[in-house]
This record gives C-alpha cells, sequence and structure tokens, in this order.
C-alpha cells in the first residue's frame, strides 16, 4: 500500500477538523471558522481558529483545541 499523497493528508485533516466543529455548534453558532493545514516532510501543522456567538453551547477553545486533535487523528489513520 503506497502512502498518502501531502493532498489527501492536508484534505483528511482540513475535514476532520470542520466535521468535529460542526458536530459540536450548530452552523448558526459559528460566526468565523478558519482550519490551515500544511503538510510538509512528514510534519502536519495543523491550526484551528473558532469564533461563535456569545451563548454557544461550548468552549470555542476547547473545540478549537479537539479539532486539532481530530486532524491529527484522523491523519494517523491514513497511514496505519
Amino acid at each position: 500500500m503506497s502512502a498518502p499523497t501531502d493532498e489527501t493528508v492536508v484534505q483528511t485533516a482540513a475535514e476532520a477538523a470542520e466535521g468535529l466543529v460542526f458536530a459540536r455548534f450548530a452552523n448558526s453558532a459559528v460566526t468565523d471558522l478558519d482550519i490551515t493545514v500544511g503538510f510538509e516532510d512528514g510534519v502536519l501543522d495543523v491550526d484551528v481558529y473558532l469564533n461563535t456567538v456569545d451563548d454557544a453551547d461550548a468552549d470555542p477553545e476547547a473545540v478549537a483545541h479537539e479539532a486539532i486533535e481530530a486532524a491529527e487523528d484522523a491523519v494517523d489513520d491514513l497511514f496505519a
């Protein structure tokens, strides 16, 4: 089995992060979401910026951190 392409890694990580955010928040609660993913020389770099309405059900910082972890886990699964 060949290793996934860099593009596949980036797309997988971004989709996992976004999926986690929208599993925790309704679309209407998210006012700004920026997911930046890089994969170079075997190193994954994920950054999630999340801003929500003031009365959101969860802590945006905690969810952003969980989204990064979800992205990393999804990429780990690609290489497993």
